[in-house]
């Protein structure tokens, strides 16, 4: 009798094999818990606050702020009747004060057209204040088990080093889209798009990524190319004396007081006053402060 030889069919240039699949959530398995807003059962308005403080902010910080926040907006309805003052300061310590304002809009939305539950169609949720492709898919899966890819920047980073053996400012962002589309574990999709995410947070990093300490080494054409990282060349400006500083610093110094003239918000931040009455105008189109009279400011109510 004649033995055959089983020919496996190679992974396809990209994929992922099944053991680095496995590998992948092996590692994740202790991080499950790492961070306050994930739980054996996501409740979708705590994904949905994380989601938005994690826009933009390290991970370490939110877990700071995030206890506290919940602690002054338990609920969906009670964020929507909340004064916007009130958000912001609730919002302390985070920075990128528009999330606050947009948030607060999100949770008005859901509880005016959505009866107070956040959806969990990715369509409807990308209609909401602020939310854009990522949050959306990432609390449609996190929250609901949606099979919805959430692309963040972390997630970019370790797919196009992976499957491409290139940086994510190197590819085209569909093409990033849809290889994140093909890994994603329909079985589990919020707990596949967490693990990404950490593994782009601490190990994939910008630079001085832990290579040794991967999952996916095995499977990573960046790794095994020999590469160096390459910065984005898309990077802010230096943030000190900038008029994002200035902004940041007015928000602070309202949320400490009811009001401030405007010659008190130029000594209080060390600036100028034509650069103040700027940095007001720009605030008080973005819905964070407003004129209680004239040349006197405070929190948007």
């Amino acid at each position: 009798m004649m033995s055959r030889t089983v020919l496996m069919a190679p992974t396809p240039k990209g994929s992922l094999a099944s053991r680095d699949r496995e590998a992948l959530l092996a590692w994740f398995r202790p991080r499950r818990s790492a961070y306050p807003w994930r739980r054996a059962r996501p409740d979708p308005y705590e994904v949905l606050v994380s989601e938005f403080m994690l826009q933009q902010t390290q991970a370490a910080r939110v877990a700071a702020a995030f206890g506290p926040f919940l602690g002054g907006f338990p609920a969906v309805d009670a964020l929507a009747g909340a004064s916007r003052a009130e958000v912001l300061r609730g919002w302390a310590g985070l920075g990128y004060n528009r999330r606050a304002v947009r948030l607060h809009e999100a949770a008005r939305v859901i509880v005016r057209e959505h009866d107070g539950v956040v959806p969990r169609d990715v369509d409807v949720l990308r209609s909401l204040p602020g939310v854009g492709p990522y949050t959306a898919a990432a609390v449609a899966s996190i929250a609901y088990g949606e099979p919805a890819a959430a692309v963040d920047a972390n997630v970019r980073r370790v797919v196009a080093r992976v499957a491409r053996g290139a940086e994510a400012h190197e590819l085209a962002a569909r093409e990033i889209a849809n290889l994140a589309t093909e890994w994603l574990d329909e079985r589990d999709p919020g707990r596949w798009n967490a693990a990404l995410m950490d593994l782009g947070r601490v190990v994939c990093r910008p630079r001085d990524p832990r290579c040794a300490e991967c999952p996916l080494r095995s499977a990573c054409a960046f790794r095994t190319s020999g590469r160096s990282t390459v910065a984005s060349p898309r990077r802010q400006g230096p943030f000190e004396g900038s008029f994002r500083q200035l902004r940041g610093a007015i928000v602070r110094t309202l949320r400490e007081r009811e009001s401030a003239t405007l010659g008190e918000l130029a000594r209080l931040t060390n600036r100028d006053r034509d650069g103040v009455v700027a940095a007001v105008d720009a605030l008080a189109r973005d819905g964070l402060v407003e004129r209680d009279r004239p040349g006197v400011v405070r929190l948007a109510g």
